[in-house]
């Protein structure tokens, strides 16, 4: 291995502690990653698809939740994905994982490192970095309060008094937790809720410990970290504390020692935040490889209930392609709900009001965030997307499986990697119980399907969950032959009727193209062949009915939500 990037990590710390002879804290992050010694991966193509998880999604009786997933992906999934993204699996004291207690372990109740290696042994692993912040019960935390280093320094103290009313935030709940310590009361800061206290990363020694959380990750076989909630990562009082410049440079860092020790690893950033801000953490391509495209899902939820492509064919056509070596994840369901502050510009707030209002009719919640006047403002949508696609504006209809496959094939189609969450590929309804369990919103669309009945409704060809996955994992298995499917192919938005949503791709050697056209109706609607400027000299099929496709001045009829993929022959 070439010698440790010293003078660069020089460079990045000089911007983060100005002042600071930082030559020591370069050689502590170099020995973080020491024992990091990974082959070079590779980085992605057409065949990548990943799947997002909890490690208890699936359960078992007689089995750990983490073994009772590996079958499930075997039996059910098999080689339609190549990445797993399996959601927080270290102990945790709430928010479903989100607020760690330890970083390093495995959950008792999940399993052990080696069930997570099982898994590595078929998919490519991404492990969560909750960066941002830990558990309140964390040990560190419990030295915070009783004034003992080194976790009495790891925390942000702020003075109730000061004026933090510019201070972004995705919840409604108070930013600073009083905390009773030997030296009086302390008001820490608590970006996310109480029990979610913010790490404090103008202490360097922080930033030390979370490098050595990177390097063990990846010595466990994670080949992409996502940066959870980084955008929040650093603060400075009297501004927005959120995608500072020194934010930004704590990827820079971070991308700079994994590009050392584990190259072809990822960096994902997780920022639910407007488009612009979000293209941000690609940097100068050194930054994250890869950002989730988070203005793809309300986007696409708009389009199929109002039946319109207006507004998401205008966000494709301004969208930049991905800089060389950087690439978008398309996700249209999370763990998480629906994130509204992505739509903010792109679809008009009377517009938004009506997709909120749709979302609650079919059983759906909302959760708000708090702006710097005191109102609050919808963050997110709370709802399973099988569910939200059970009608459209105009009410509840018999199309909600077409429609929601429709939605899963606009993300397949267009640029970037698409990432499948366990509930979509299941068809799982709301889980209303869950909600009244929890008290908290997301429990929606956080169900945990017991085996044996998920194989019940499997094994029936006409249940929606049998449906949707054979149609899903068929597709993928079509998508991930297609080199114009590539995260690096060229995309163009077609104009089309505003009921249809299309878009071509080129494969880089340019020997496949793709037309990919969506009705977004519950009604047929036509496409002139014509329209699409095809190559006269090609022959065109339809990969995904098989179908041939009529000559150059022939018309096709989609039926309701169908999609297609219109393709030339190429060599295999």
């Amino acid at each position: 291995m070439n010698a440790p990037p010293i003078e660069k990590l020089n460079k990045h710390l000089a911007n983060l502690y100005p002042g600071k002879d930082t030559s020591q804290l370069a050689q502590k992050l170099v020995d973080a990653f020491a024992e990091v010694d990974v082959e070079p991966r590779r980085s992605w193509s057409h065949r990548d698809v990943f799947l997002i998880s909890y490690g208890d999604s699936i359960l078992d009786d007689g089995r750990e939740p983490l073994q009772a997933l590996n079958q499930f992906l075997d039996e059910f999934v098999g080689e339609a994905i190549s990445t797993i993204h399996l959601l927080p699996f270290f102990p945790f004291t709430s928010d479903d994982g989100f607020a760690v207690s330890d970083y390093q372990n495995v959950r008792p109740d999940l399993g052990e490192w080696t069930d997570v290696a099982g898994i590595g042994k078929r998919y490519r692993l991404m492990f969560d970095l909750v960066i941002n912040h830990c558990s309140a019960s964390h040990a560190w935390f419990e030295q915070f309060r009783r004034d003992e280093k080194p976790g009495k320094d790891y925390f942000i103290d702020v003075n109730p008094v000061i004026d933090l009313s510019d201070v972004t935030r995705p919840r409604a709940t108070p930013l600073l937790r009083p905390t009773a310590t030997p030296s009086g009361q302390r008001h820490v800061w608590c970006t996310f809720g109480h029990d979610q206290v913010d790490l404090n990363f103008e202490n360097p020694d922080v930033l030390v410990e979370m490098v050595g959380v990177v390097a063990d990750y990846i010595i466990r076989g994670a080949s992409v970290i996502r940066l959870d909630a980084v955008g929040y990562l650093w603060k400075r009082i009297g501004t927005s504390c959120i995608h500072l410049p020194e934010t930004h440079e704590v990827v820079r860092l971070l991308r700079t020692l994994i590009d050392h020790f584990a190259p072809g690893s990822i960096l994902i950033t997780e920022t639910n935040v407007p488009s612009n801000e979000n293209l941000s953490y690609f940097g100068n391509r050194n930054e994250a490889q890869m950002i989730y495209n988070f203005s793809l899902a309300p986007l696409v939820l708009h389009a199929l209930l109002s039946g319109k492509a207006t507004y998401l064919q205008k966000w494709m056509r301004s969208m930049p392609p991905g800089p060389v070596g950087c690439t978008y994840l398309n996700f249209t369901a999370s763990h998480d709900g629906i994130g509204m502050r992505p739509a903010e510009g792109l679809i008009p707030d009377d517009e938004q009001e009506r997709v909120v209002s749709t979302v609650k009719d079919h059983g759906g919640l909302v959760s708000s965030r708090k702006m710097s006047d005191g109102t609050e403002r919808v963050y997110e949508l709370n709802i399973s997307l099988f569910d939200a696609f059970r009608g459209t504006f105009s009410g509840v209809d018999q199309w909600q499986v077409e429609r929601f496959l429709c939605s899963q094939i606009i993300a397949m189609g267009v640029e970037g990697i698409p990432a499948v969450y366990i509930h979509s590929l299941l068809a799982t309804p709301n889980d209303i119980a869950g909600v009244r369990q929890t008290g908290r919103n997301r429990s929606i669309n956080r169900h945990q399907w017991q085996m044996d009945e998920l194989r019940s409704c499997l094994e029936d060809p006409s249940h929606p969950t049998a449906r949707v996955r054979a149609e899903l994992v068929r597709l993928l298995d079509i998508r991930c032959k297609q080199p114009a499917f590539s995260p690096d192919a060229t995309q163009f938005t077609l104009i089309l009727p505003e009921n249809l949503f299309g878009f071509w791709r080129q494969s880089t050697d340019r020997s496949q193209s793709i037309f990919a056209v969506h009705n977004l109706t519950g009604q047929s609607q036509t496409i002139a062949m014509e329209d699409l400027n095809l190559i006269s000299t090609e022959t065109w099929y339809d990969l995904i009915s098989g179908d041939a496709m009529p000559g150059l001045v022939g018309e096709v009829e989609l039926k309701p939500y169908q999609c297609v993929w219109i393709s030339n022959p190429r060599d295999e």
